[in-house]
């Protein structure tokens, strides 16, 4: 009975571990089931999953095909029709930019030619490839870019007033949408002023460069850097050009006339950094002559070379040609620059050759006295504040005190302009006093009031 009572107990103790372990075991199960299914979808539809991975190539192959940025082998002819985006130029806008185009294009040319100097060399092709060409013959002009504000700077100074007025013939040109397409605000403006928004990475098949050929096959004007940016040295080098150029050459309907011109000058006036134009700054653009493309086109070679090699063959043309103006123009600045400084020595010795002639001592202004000691000597000077680099003394004291004479140090301290101005006062000071009766000459201020006092005080003016 014992022995029983024993194994009953025994008995009941095994089957609640039985439980409990039956209870253990389908925990797990059901736990591992549910961690495995949820790995399965992480792994199925994760970043680093098969299917994640084989739809994000899928979709980039899309947009790839979308985009139309094929491979150099793959490049095609496109053509754009006349019409092509016509939808978006309402009449509201046209209206916009028949007023805004020319505004903005006057004020540029006063900036340019008012408030700093502008050197053109070759203005004329320009004027005749703008105003003499064919109807319906294109027009594309490509320069280098050196500041953000080259167009519509530059391209409004080589123009005259009276071109500037007409909106409908003046250029058309392409602007990154990230910079000058942000936001409604800035895009209307640009809009108004015939800028064209390009997107940087979505190929030379864009709807930017569409409507850009599309303004040249109704025979307008564009204006492009065949570089894709501005110069990152300031303007020292020019970078190579691109392929696009090349689809805006051969995709149009007529084979484009191409000016070239080079300029420098425009990162004084339009630093990197700075948000605001400088004035009094001088810049120098040289235009070329058109360049050509029958050799590249109208050949047996040329139909058998791949559409790619081909608008690499018109942009490296172009780039080629935009290197020599450079050197050219870089050339004249110097020259420019040499000639201005040596016509500022030249003005300085005629100032100084006036001053010469000048009577100080009628002027109460005759050569001052300066102490010239020892290194341990404070120097002591008169009437004038010291001038560095003084080497040929005029004459010495044997007392230690230096005669200077007054020409030969305030050419350190006033501009040329300033000097002349001065002399010219001088030369006339003595003779005005001398022709000029007593009895007429302007009486002072305080002499003035004195006269005034005394009269109120004697009841008479005396004016001797």
């Amino acid at each position: 009975m014992e022995f029983f009572f024993k194994f009953k107990r025994i008995d009941h103790g095994d089957l609640w571990k039985n439980k409990a372990r039956y209870l253990q075991l389908q925990l797990r199960d059901r736990f591992r089931v549910a961690v495995d299914r949820h790995r399965s979808r992480q792994t199925m539809f994760s970043a680093n999953g098969y299917f994640s991975s084989t739809m994000q190539r899928w979709l980039q192959r899309f947009r790839d095909f979308r985009r139309e940025s094929l491979p150099s082998s793959s490049f095609y002819l496109k053509r754009v029709s006349r019409d092509f985006n016509a939808e978006e130029d309402s009449v509201i806008l046209r209206m916009l930019q028949a007023v805004a185009v020319p505004v903005l294009g006057n004020v540029c040319h006063v900036f340019m030619h008012g408030l700093n100097r502008v050197q053109v060399y070759g203005v004329v092709k320009l004027h005749e490839a703008l105003l003499h060409r064919p109807k319906d013959r294109p027009l594309l002009t490509v320069s280098n870019h050196v500041a953000s504000v080259d167009d519509p700077f530059v391209t409004a100074s080589l123009l005259p007033p009276r071109v500037l007025f007409d909106a409908q013939n003046l250029r058309w040109t392409l602007c990154a949408s990230d910079r000058c397409f942000k936001n409604p605000i800035t895009s209307t403006f640009f809009k108004t002023v015939k800028v064209l928004p390009v997107s940087r990475g979505d190929g030379i098949y864009q709807k930017g460069m569409d409507m850009a050929i599309s303004k040249l096959n109704r025979g307008g004007w564009v204006h492009i850097f065949p570089e894709g940016s501005r110069s990152r040295d300031g303007g020292k080098t020019m970078g190579s050009s691109k392929r696009g150029v090349g689809r805006l050459i051969l995709d149009a309907d007529n084979i484009p006339m191409v000016v070239p011109f080079v300029h420098t000058g425009m990162q004084e006036i339009m630093p990197v950094g700075a948000s605001i134009p400088r004035i009094g700054k001088t810049v120098t653009v040289i235009i070329g002559d058109p360049i050509h493309f029958d050799d590249l086109l109208n050949t047996e070679e040329a139909r058998h070379v791949s559409r790619g090699k081909l608008y690499d063959a018109v942009a490296s043309r172009i780039g080629n040609r935009l290197q020599e103006l450079k050197v050219q123009v870089d050339k004249l600045a110097i020259e420019e620059a040499l000639h201005s400084h040596n016509c500022s020595i030249k003005n300085t010795e005629r100032a100084a050759g006036i001053l010469q002639m000048v009577d100080w001592e009628s002027l109460g202004m005759e050569s001052y006295l300066s102490l010239e000691g020892n290194s341990t000597t404070q120097r002591q000077e008169i009437l004038m504040p010291p001038t560095p680099n003084v080497t040929q003394p005029a004459e010495s004291s044997s007392n230690g005190y230096q005669r200077m004479g007054f020409s030969s140090r305030i050419r350190d301290y006033m501009d040329q302009t300033e000097l002349m101005s001065f002399a010219a006062r001088g030369l006339f000071v003595k003779r005005r006093a001398k022709e000029v009766p007593a009895d007429r000459r302007e009486v002072g201020p305080l002499m003035a009031w004195k006269q005034f006092l005394e009269a109120h005080a004697s009841g008479q003016w005396n004016y001797t």
